[in-house]
């Protein structure tokens, strides 16, 4: 085989000047990956349970692991452009209060857990919908991801929630706000956007889209970031199969939604829509 060295070079050189300075600080997928699967099995207790030794070193080395991708992804989008002080006292200091936060996270997700197995009569126990269900996973690393993202970090929560998304179908950005008790039945097909704000004891179906209505474009026709433009939908609230709900509105509490439905306009409370 010829010397491939000049594709190497080619391959290098393009993609630095794409990205300046920035290939230096991009998070490791795989990395994030392997560290929030660790994060899981604390939260889960599985298959750890009782190893106090065992899961102390596997929090130790999470935390450590995911200190350095949150440097990256800070360092990628610092104006500084490039490692400095600030970023790395900011990665620490994360790090540290995602680990402390874990207790919180864990006891959302066994509302999760609660209402996997309280809404679904094929159910058999509450530890099947942990090991077997779709929506419980994935909303397990989207609570994880959301509280990085509250935080600032932005590459790593959607390399967490992407990962899910592969996995399971759903696909729930990590901005997204979401109260306990959350259920995802079946789940191939959810989506779910940054700005969305879901209740407590929400329920969904599949191939719902909790969406946006449309992108309001600045002057230059480049879409305008950082508005919210994702509905809000209130407590005890069923949504059925395939309904699509856009934009910044809201779905009162209380209310069902029938399947197929397409939703652009304020649902009263309490409201049911056949």
């Amino acid at each position: 085989m010829s010397d491939l060295s000049a594709v190497i070079h080619a391959l290098q050189s393009t993609f630095d000047q794409t990205f300046y300075e920035k290939t230096a600080f991009i998070p490791q997928a795989e990395e994030v990956i392997r560290i929030f699967k660790g994060f899981r099995s604390l939260l889960c207790q599985y298959p750890l349970h009782k190893d106090t030794a065992g899961q102390q070193a596997l929090l130790e080395n999470c935390t450590r692991s995911l200190e350095k991708q949150i440097l990256n992804s800070l360092c990628l989008l610092c104006r500084q452009k490039g490692d400095c002080a600030a970023c790395r006292a900011e990665a620490a200091h994360t790090a540290r209060a995602f680990a402390d936060a874990l207790p919180d996270i864990q006891k959302l997700l066994l509302t999760d857990i609660r209402a996997a197995y309280e809404g679904d009569p094929a159910a058999v126990d509450e530890i099947e919908t942990l090991l077997c269900y779709p929506g419980v996973l994935a909303v397990t690393y989207q609570r994880m991801a959301h509280f990085l993202y509250r935080r600032g970090v932005r590459i790593v929560p959607r390399i967490i929630t992407e990962y899910a998304h592969s996995l399971t179908g759903i696909d729930i950005h990590p901005g997204a706000q979401i109260g306990p008790a959350f259920f995802i039945d079946h789940g191939t097909g959810v989506v779910i956007g940054e700005t969305c704000v879901i209740g407590a004891r929400v329920k969904l179906y599949q191939g719902v889209t909790l969406g946006a209505k449309s992108f309001p474009l600045d002057e230059h026709g480049h879409p305008v970031k950082g508005i919210k433009r994702h509905p809000n939908i209130g407590d005890d609230v069923i949504i059925y199969a395939e309904t699509t709900v856009l934009g910044n509105i809201t779905v009162g509490e209380g209310s069902v939604i029938g399947a197929n439905k397409w939703i652009t306009q304020d649902v009263p409370p309490h409201s049911k829509i056949n």
